[in-house]
């Protein structure tokens, strides 16, 4: 989801936050806590109904967790056992991916940092352990790794091998640089390098995109180190060539944006190559709301595999020059025959993500990285 969950995720009348959190969704989280004894089932639930309106993604998820810890003991190893018990059955371990579970699922992961973080860690651990197999925990171990790193790198380490694929994904996720939503980790970013070396050859593609995530943001660190391990795995032969392929592309893909001659070596794509360029913009001027076409023809006097991408730089009132990189077309050119590529492009009036200006507008277009055509284009 594009927007961030303070947003509630609202846009042309969906709202995320009532599609997680409704009677419905309540009243399944309910009948879950109602197997301990003495829940009062009726009583959690509207309580937690009552407290949804006023409240945003995230905290709804808080507010479930008062709701529920309302009713539970208040020792945390007592806490942790109630939390266990009323636990859904474990994800389906026969997928491979896009297996995330339901938000409801939170809880426990909320109340092993409120309760269990400072006294009893290890048994705090555990809960994440069985918790991350119904909902990932990638948000709530990363408290731990502020306040206990070694220990928890340790376990970490160790679920490196776990038999549940969800624990595998939740250390290469819960230990990235730039986890979107979720709270920074004070980590060597670099540290779990290890941990990604030995999920890389994973057999199931929700954590292989994890690793090639976290491999993502590390790309903007450390992109020497990143386009290495990479290298390194094609020589390790630990995961199949298909796979592995994949999750090369999209570690580097924000590498490739930039351009990083490294990453584009790395997905065979030279940049010191003899080739032609053109451009051209239509119409222009360009109504803001309509659609700019984008036509681009390359030539070489050698056969070589090309990445076409263009950027438009965008002119803002206030002087300052915001730019976006949009893909266009990976192919290969035959020596000396003229590859054309068009596309396009719609100049989205009123879009959630940014405004567009009138005034003139420059769009480059990058081939392996570099720079090689531009034109000026007004928006009016």
């Amino acid at each position: 989801m594009a927007r961030g969950p303070d947003g509630a995720g609202k846009t042309q009348g969906f709202s995320l936050k009532d599609q997680l959190f409704n009677a419905n969704t309540i009243g399944d989280l309910a009948a879950e806590y109602a197997a301990l004894p003495g829940f009062d089932a009726a009583r959690f639930t509207s309580e937690a109904l009552a407290g949804l309106a006023s409240r945003g993604l995230l905290e709804r998820l808080d507010w479930l967790a008062d709701c529920v810890a309302a009713q539970l003991p208040g020792s945390f190893p007592a806490m942790a056992d109630a939390l266990e018990a009323a636990m859904p059955l474990p994800l389906d371990p026969a997928k491979t991916d896009d297996d995330f579970g339901r938000f409801i699922h939170a809880v426990p992961g909320i109340l092993a940092v409120r309760h269990g973080l400072d006294e009893h860690r290890d048994r705090a651990l555990d809960l994440l352990e069985l918790a991350t197999q119904r909902f990932s925990m990638e948000f709530y171990i990363r408290p731990f790794l502020n306040r206990w790193p070694d220990e928890t790198l340790a376990r970490l380490e160790h679920w490196c091998a776990h038999d549940n694929y969800h624990v595998r994904r939740l250390v290469s996720e819960g230990t990235r640089p730039r986890l979107p939503w979720a709270a920074n980790i004070t980590l060597d970013p670099l540290v779990p390098l290890r941990f990604l070396d030995a999920l890389h050859a994973d057999p199931t593609r929700y954590v292989t995109r994890s690793v090639a995530n976290h491999m993502n943001d590390l790309s903007r660190i450390a992109p020497d180190r990143v386009t290495g391990l990479l290298q390194d795995w094609q020589g390790a032969n630990r995961q199949t060539p298909r796979e592995l392929d994949w999750m090369t592309r999209h570690a580097l893909r924000t590498a490739v944006k930039r351009g990083e001659a490294g990453a584009l070596a790395l997905l065979g794509y030279a940049q010191d190559r003899d080739i032609a360029v053109s451009l051209k913009v239509a119409p222009n001027p360009v109504a803001i709301g309509d659609a700019l076409r984008i036509d681009v023809t390359l030539t070489s006097p050698e056969a070589l595999r090309v990445m076409v991408d263009y950027r438009i730089r965008f002119h803002r009132p206030n002087g300052r020059v915001g730019e976006k990189v949009y893909k266009l077309k990976a192919a290969k050119l035959a020596a000396g025959v003229p590859l054309s590529v068009s596309k396009s492009h719609l100049l989205k009036d009123g879009a959630s993500t940014f405004t567009l200006h009138r005034g003139p507008h420059q769009v480059v277009v990058q081939v392996n990285g570099q720079d090689r055509a531009e034109a000026l284009v007004e928006f009016v």
